[in-house]
């Protein structure tokens, strides 16, 4: 599937689905003390102490909006106060939840990125999410060869030097965006599939070690979340029809 261009427009009334849709929505994880501070009144105690534990002060705001974000976003779709949502975990650490009335027909995912963060919100499928900052000094032939497949180290070392790093983040986000998906974590080997990586490309699957009907039930969305990043949407089934939203403090 091609990239969808997303115009990310404000925060809608109603959070209503059509058929065959997805949300993403983005948010700043930088936001001002006061912000912070109401932000964090939504959160379970559980994550109130996990904020606790992060050693810079930037990581503990940052994940304190996050989270909160992630609950007000819930909160609008399950019709909710976003203090009353509450969370399990897979096994691999996958977040969705708890069964409540409609709760178990809504899936997300979530995902950021130095500053960024993106939401994405489904019913009655499987997703997952990932966005990166691109940056040179981890795009590099080593880390390529330990994660992605031959296939893929190969077709990145075919590129011209000036399209190698926003080729190394497609595939990365494309693969990183399936296993979340899956829910699977590593169990999953990055090496036995095979994404598009070309700047232009298309984002899709082009092989598999394992069995083919593993990845043909799944689609792969390139994404647009501003300038500096690269990212990735994986949707169970057939490609969806995108619809971004821009939180608003």
């Amino acid at each position: 599937m091609t990239s969808q261009q997303c115009l990310w427009l404000p925060s809608p009334d109603r959070f209503i689905f059509d058929d065959d849709e997805v949300h993403v929505w983005r948010s700043n994880l930088n936001q001002a003390p006061s912000v912070i501070q109401a932000l964090s009144e939504v959160l379970a105690p559980d994550e109130r102490q996990r904020s606790g534990r992060f050693h810079f002060r930037k990581d503990h705001d940052q994940f304190i909006v996050g989270r909160a974000v992630l609950r007000q976003i819930l909160s609008g779709y399950l019709k909710t106060l976003p203090e009353r949502i509450r969370f399990s975990y897979g096994q691999y650490g996958k977040p969705a939840l708890v069964e409540e009335r409609d709760y178990d027909s809504l899936s997300f995912n979530v995902s950021h990125s130095h500053g960024v963060a993106l939401y994405a919100v489904a019913r009655a499928r499987r997703i997952g999410l990932d966005v990166e900052l691109l940056r040179e000094d981890v795009a590099t032939p080593t880390i390529a060869a330990r994660f992605f497949s031959s296939k893929e180290a190969a077709a990145l070392r075919a590129l011209p030097s000036d399209q190698q790093t926003v080729a190394f983040f497609n595939c990365w986000t494309r693969k990183e965006a399936y296993i979340k998906a899956r829910g699977e974590g590593l169990s999953y080997p990055l090496q036995s599939f095979t994404v598009s990586l070309a700047p232009g490309e298309s984002a899709s699957f082009l092989s598999t070690d394992r069995d083919s009907h593993e990845t043909s039930g799944w689609s792969l969305v390139e994404l647009s979340p501003g300038a500096g990043y690269v990212a990735a949407l994986a949707v169970e089934g057939s490609a969806p029809r995108l619809r971004c939203w821009q939180w608003q403090a």
